[in-house]
C-alpha cells in the first residue's frame, strides 16, 4: 500500500468489520485479515490490524517481497504509487476493483499505453466487481 491512502483504507475497513449487517462485511473481514505493507520514505508505523511499514527502495523492498514463500501480493495504493511499481515493472497481474460509483474523473496509473488481457472477473454481494488482468 501506498502511505497517501493507508489511514482512510484502514479506518474504512476497520469500521466495516465492527457492522455484521453491512453489506461488505465479508469482504471487509478479508481485508483486514489480510497482512498489509505500507512503503513511505517517512512514516516508520502506522496503526490497524496486520500492518507494516517498509522503508527501503521499492524495488529492492518489492522483489524481495516477491522471493518470499507465501501467497500473492496484492497492491491497494493510489495512483501515485501504482504508477511508480508499473514504471519499474513490478507488476505481474492487475486486479482492478470495479466500485458500483461513477466520479468522472481521477489520476491515471498507466503513463503509456499498456495492453491487457482479462483473466479473470468476479462479482461480490456488495457490488464490486474485481477484473483481473494480465500484460500482454
Amino acid at each position: 500500500m501506498g502511505r497517501k491512502m493507508t489511514p482512510g483504507f484502514i479506518k474504512y475497513w476497520e469500521q466495516v468489520i465492527t457492522q455484521p449487517e453491512n453489506p461488505e462485511y465479508s469482504f471487509g473481514r478479508k481485508m483486514v485479515e489480510l497482512q498489509k505493507v505500507v512503503f513511505s520514505k517517512t512514516l516508520r508505523a502506522v496503526d490497524g490490524q496486520n500492518v507494516r511499514v517498509e522503508n527501503s527502495e521499492l524495488k529492492d523492498a518489492v522483489n524481495q517481497l516477491k522471493r518470499a514463500s507465501g501467497k500473492d501480493l496484492i497492491v491497494y495504493g493510489g495512483a501515485t504509487f501504482v504508477s511508480s511499481l508499473i514504471e519499474n515493472a513490478l507488476i505481474d497481474e492487475f486486479n482492478l476493483f470495479v466500485n458500483p460509483v461513477a466520479i468522472g474523473n481521477g489520476m491515471r496509473i498507466f503513463k503509456d499505453r499498456c495492453p491487457l488481457m482479462l483473466a479473470t472477473s468476479v462479482a461480490y454481494p456488495c457490488e464490486i466487481v474485481v477484473n483481473t488482468y494480465q500484460p500482454k
